[in-house]
């Protein structure tokens, strides 16, 4: 049996169906990839939606102020005060005593009524005093009379002892007896005078102008000598009493303004100035004594009222004046948020009097009246920032300042 060997077989060429999906296939691959670069790009050269949205958020961001948050700055005076208290007494008063004893006839006054000075109070009954009087009367007239005597004795004794009849010696006597005769008209008369006073005192008269704070007899009562029949007090002028800790003397002089409140009238202001410092401190209290003089010309102030005030030691002149809450600390310098056409404007201040008080403080420089300035702590809002002002806030005009804002006491 004979065996052939079959010839190897060629290769298979690709059939005309395979050539046709080839080419598509590799123009999508390219054309993907091409899109996938420029998708690539596109991403990293624009932002994201959010973050644009947020940017273009915050470049219109306009924050809205209150009332509250803002003041305007307002020009007065300011003033450093330090507290005080004391009690108000009476510049004059007097305790009218009696000079002489005898019974109460008649008093005139009572208590709480006004009285000049001169006018009659009460009468003494001065039946005993006129008989005094006459009997001093008496014994001058007495006196008087022996003088005379005497007198002529001494002349008859002068024209005797120039003839020789009478010796030196006796009109040496003669002589001494004229002169304690004149001796004992000095004293009579000087006892007419006593009692002369002694009748005038019966009538007892005020010695100043007031209003009588106390009556201390009533008619029928009998008086002995230094025994006090009325008291009277000038309310016209009165001396506030108050002390002050000797540490803060320093600060206080003669006519500074004082101003206080009594119990009672808690709506008026009474004022005063400071007249008089004790040098001497008080025991046990370490402090020192302070007498402001009170004008009273309407008599509304009574002696013994305690009063509450302070003293003026400083004051400024008239300047632009912020609140404290408006300051920033800058670097070594002080700065305020000021609001100029709608937007924060760090403006440096240059600073004076403060009154931590009233929690304001003069600005010597920097700062005009009128300026709206930022009082609140806004952590977001910050020199540059947006703001818009409240409606109710009127712009200022030149005849009319602008109303400083009170701020809510925390």
């Amino acid at each position: 049996m004979k065996l052939e060997t079959l010839p190897p077989s060629a290769p298979s060429l690709p059939t005309a169906r395979g050539k046709r999906w080839r080419a598509p296939a590799a123009a999508l691959i390219v054309i993907g990839l091409a899109g996938g670069g420029w998708a690539v790009m596109q991403k990293k050269a624009a932002p994201p939606p959010a973050q644009a949205a947020a940017d273009k958020k915050e470049k219109k961001e306009v924050f809205e102020l209150s009332s509250g948050d803002i003041a305007a700055v307002g020009a007065r005076s300011l003033a450093v005060s330090l507290p005080l208290s004391g009690s108000l007494a009476p510049l004059s008063s007097a305790t009218i005593k009696s000079k002489i004893s005898g019974v109460v006839e008649v008093t005139t006054v009572q208590e709480g009524m006004a009285v000049s000075a001169g006018q009659v109070l009460a009468r003494i009954d001065q039946a005993d005093l006129r008989a005094r009087l006459q009997q001093q009367q008496a014994m001058l007239d007495e006196a008087q009379a022996k003088l005379a005597m005497a007198s002529k004795n001494e002349g008859n004794s002068q024209a005797l002892l120039k003839q020789k009849y009478i010796s030196q010696n006796a009109y040496d006597a003669t002589q001494n007896t004229v002169d304690l005769a004149r001796a004992n008209v000095k004293s009579a008369a000087a006892m007419v005078d006593i009692a002369r006073i002694a009748l005038n005192d019966g009538v007892i008269k005020a010695p100043i102008g007031g209003v009588v704070s106390k009556r201390h007899v009533q008619a029928g009562e009998k008086l002995a000598p230094d025994m006090p029949i009325f008291s009277i007090v000038n309310l016209s002028e009165l001396t506030l009493e108050a002390q002050v800790p000797a540490s803060e003397i320093p600060r206080v002089k003669v006519g500074q303004d004082v101003s206080f409140k009594v119990d009672g009238f808690a709506q008026r202001d009474f004022h005063g100035k400071v007249a008089r410092i004790n040098p001497a401190t008080e025991i046990g209290s370490r402090a020192m004594l302070v007498y402001i003089s009170v004008k009273n010309d309407d008599s509304a102030l009574r002696a013994g009222m305690f009063a509450k005030g302070s003293i003026v030691t400083d004051r400024s002149a008239v300047a632009p004046i912020v609140p404290l809450a408006a300051l920033r600390g800058g670097a070594g310098e002080q700065v305020v948020y000021k609001i100029e056409q709608g937007k924060v404007v760090s403006q440096p201040v240059k600073l004076g009097l403060r009154n931590e008080d009233e929690g304001y403080v003069e600005v010597v420089d920097g700062l005009d009246a009128g300026a709206n300035v930022i009082v609140s702590k806004l952590g977001s809002v910050k020199p540059g920032s947006q703001v818009r002002l409240p409606a109710n806030l009127a712009a200022p005009t030149p005849s009319q300042p602008p109303k400083a804002a009170m701020l809510a006491k925390g």
